[in-house]
């Protein structure tokens, strides 16, 4: 099954509201989170998409926009590039919607290792310095990195507590990658994170 349809007229996938009912308790999640590194082929179809990605760094106050994921300074520079095989796009989380950044499959670009070729999806978590004002340049990394993991962890509970397999991962070519995105010199990756189907269900 495709994961996502293509619109070639306005290049954005409208994905279906969020589902935030079910799934296990966060007690339960907590205690099957793991990282998973084998995944069956299997394609996540477009509301396990859509769920993931609201849970990940979606919109759940209407009010100033506020994301399930904590911001420094409220910032929200992370900016969640989703990787399929029918191509790359941006998570739009105000509208909930994937603007396609290219259409070919670039997961094989996502990480050094072989599994990220073949996984599902993975998620490529951009840090916009730009929009890190007020701080010292060198102090930046940091922070990205501090709230690209906040976004991660998200995504690990809720893989946990849905029965999907995870992990995140930090060896990434990061301007061959940054190339294939078209990123902005401003931009930098902090993590990618491969999804899908475990080969192995979680315990």
């Amino acid at each position: 099954m495709s994961t996502v349809q293509l619109n070639l007229q306005t290049d954005d996938v409208l994905l279906p509201p969020a589902n935030t009912g079910g799934g296990e308790t966060l007690a339960n999640a907590l205690r099957r989170r793991r990282s998973t590194r084998d995944f069956l082929p299997d394609a996540l179809d477009l509301q396990a998409v859509s769920d993931l990605l609201w849970a990940a760094f979606g919109v759940n106050r209407a009010q100033g926009h506020g994301r399930t994921a904590p911001s420094a300074h409220d910032w929200q520079e992370i900016a969640v590039y989703v990787v399929l095989p029918e191509g790359a796009f941006r998570y739009e989380a105000r509208d909930h919607r994937l603007a396609l950044v290219k259409a070919e499959d670039l997961r094989a670009h996502t990480g050094l290792q072989s599994f990220a070729a073949t996984a599902p999806l993975n998620l490529v978590y951009v840090a916009d310095f730009a929009a890190m004002h007020d701080t010292r340049p060198d102090e930046r990394p940091f922070l990205a990195g501090a709230d690209a993991a906040c976004i991660a962890q998200n995504v690990y509970l809720h893989c946990a507590a849905h029965g999907l397999g995870t992990v995140v991962r930090a060896l990434i070519d990061r301007r061959q990658l940054a190339q294939s995105l078209g990123l902005k010199p401003t931009e930098r990756i902090a993590l990618a994170q491969s999804v899908g189907l475990p080969v192995l269900p979680l315990a």
